[in-house]
């Protein structure tokens, strides 16, 4: 038996072994360091930087009997390859999987000079690729899958340049300036787009696919969603958008692997460049959500969405985000009182830009909210309110007067006035008396009109609990410094030398 076994370990490579070899530049041509890029084990951030590659081709016929060479060229350049409509039907797989080969060579982007030839016999050979799926001239093999996934990942996971925050230590904050533009992306582009055909290409099973477009495939996607360049996050979220669209069984694992994202944006780091990217497909997904909603969805509001106001940067990405929670509480109103009482657990105390982009959200929340829901929050919610309207921040005071031009929330204004009259009574009264902008001192006495208009006999008490309360005050103010006059002279009766103080 074990002559056996020996006998068998050392038999002689088959013709089609030595193919295999071949093709990834291993057989008695090629070697590991020739250049090729190995597409086993790619990792997103921990990729090497590789020269350019050398050349590896298959033999193939052609028509009129012209054949290529197999062998890896030494010389460190590339010659192109035949196109599709050029060889027989038969031979498109093999020149397909050639090609791919071709692909997965990679360039110094950064300077155009250099290689320009090769660069470009890539781009055209992607070019190809692309119209190649895109036509439908043939279904590709599982073979062929494989190898294009793993051509993808050679080309897009890579080590991605330090943020504009990394290198000057700043927050992140809205950058007025031009955005980063990735040398590679000329030749970039194209990898993504032949990605998103195969995705969206009515010819791909799903069953063979997701072989190859897996968890770790995902997962690395997801790591990029942090490049500086929008263009690539533009096409990221495209592709991601379409992977979960057409992969069910990925449903649930793209769900949880963005939460995580967002923990570790929220708890962490405070800086990312695709949230707002990541937040676009959370809403189209929401959208999708059938009801009664599950469990698992509220607490992904409650975990992640809700605490994304907090950061920072939240300016970035808050119209998505607003979006998202919009769609929760147009989905089941009942989430409303929890929404707006996470909003205002996370109200911004001296950041007035955050401030103005919470009432925005504040209003559109209370329009797709009900009576019922509206008056759990409704204390908690206008005490907040008034103090917004008494803000120094002319446009924070200015857009929280704004609310009552909403037909809507007026309308539940009206309903609980004798809630909510006597909680914001003071803060306008005291803003007719002393806000110094005239566009806030108007807009006060427009809502105090209404007020009066609403419910005279309501507002005449409340404006005569207002004075009552305002004489107390000023009972208990001129006893302060009534007891601050006595203590002056008691000290100045003990620099005189008294024995004896009194009061």
């Amino acid at each position: 038996m074990f002559n056996k076994i020996m006998k068998r370990g050392g038999r002689k490579p088959s013709k089609a072994d030595a193919m295999d070899s071949g093709l990834y530049g291993l057989g008695p041509t090629g070697n590991l360091n020739s250049g090729v890029v190995s597409t086993s084990n790619v990792l997103v951030n921990h990729a090497s930087r590789t020269a350019p590659a050398t050349s590896v081709v298959n033999s193939a016929p052609q028509p009129g009997g012209a054949v290529i060479d197999s062998t890896a060229l030494p010389s460190g350049h590339i010659d192109p390859l035949p196109q599709f409509r050029d060889v027989a039907v038969s031979d498109r797989q093999l020149l397909f999987l050639r090609k791919l080969h071709i692909c997965c060579f990679q360039f110094d982007f950064t300077d155009t000079m250099k290689s320009a030839r090769e660069k470009e016999i890539k781009r055209q050979t992607l070019l190809e690729l692309i119209d190649f799926i895109q036509s439908g001239s043939g279904k590709i093999t599982e073979n062929n899958q494989e190898e294009m996934i793993r051509m993808i990942s050679v080309n897009i996971f890579r080590c991605l340049p330090p943020s504009t925050y990394e290198n000057t230590g700043a927050e992140m904050v809205e950058m007025e300036e031009e955005p980063f533009a990735d040398p590679l992306w000329p030749h970039l582009h194209l990898v993504y787009e032949l990605l998103l055909r195969y995705v969206v290409s009515s010819d791909t099973d799903t069953k063979i696919a997701k072989r190859y477009i897996d968890h770790s495939f995902i997962l690395k996607l997801l790591d990029l969603f942090n490049t500086d360049d929008p263009r690539e996050r533009e096409y990221l979220k495209t592709i991601l958008h379409r992977i979960y669209g057409k992969f069910m069984v990925h449903r649930p694992f793209i769900r949880k692997a963005i939460n995580n994202i967002f923990y570790r944006f929220i708890y962490e780091t405070e800086r990312h460049s695709g949230i707002g990217e990541l937040l676009e497909i959370l809403g189209s997904i929401i959208n999708g959500f059938a009801l009664p909603m599950k469990e698992e969805h509220k607490l992904f509001l409650f975990r992640a969405l809700i605490p994304l106001h907090k950061p920072k940067a939240l300016a970035l990405y808050h119209q998505q985000l607003s979006y998202c929670i919009i769609q929760f509480v147009e989905k089941d109103y009942k989430l409303a009182d929890t929404v707006i009482r996470g909003l205002l657990k996370y109200w911004p105390i001296i950041n007035c830009t955050k401030e103005l982009l919470f009432l925005g959200e504040i209003e559109e929340v209370l329009e797709a909210t009900q009576s019922a829901e509206f008056q759990r929050c409704m204390v908690p919610l206008f005490r907040q309110i008034g103090r917004c309207l008494n803000s120094s921040h002319s446009q924070v005071a200015e857009r929280t007067l704004f609310l009552w031009k909403n037909d809507h929330i007026v309308s539940l204004i009206a309903q609980n006035r004798n809630v909510i009259l006597p909680i914001i009574f003071e803060p306008l009264e005291k803003n007719i008396r002393s806000h110094w902008n005239q566009a806030v001192h108007g807009l006060t006495i427009n809502v105090r009109k209404m007020f009066l208009e609403m419910d005279f006999e309501l507002f005449e008490e409340c404006q005569k609990q207002h004075e009552e309360t305002e004489a107390r005050a000023r009972e208990l103010e001129e006893q302060r410094e009534l007891t601050w006059k006595r203590l002056a002279e008691a000290a100045e009766q003990w620099k005189g030398g008294e024995d004896r103080i009194t009061f």
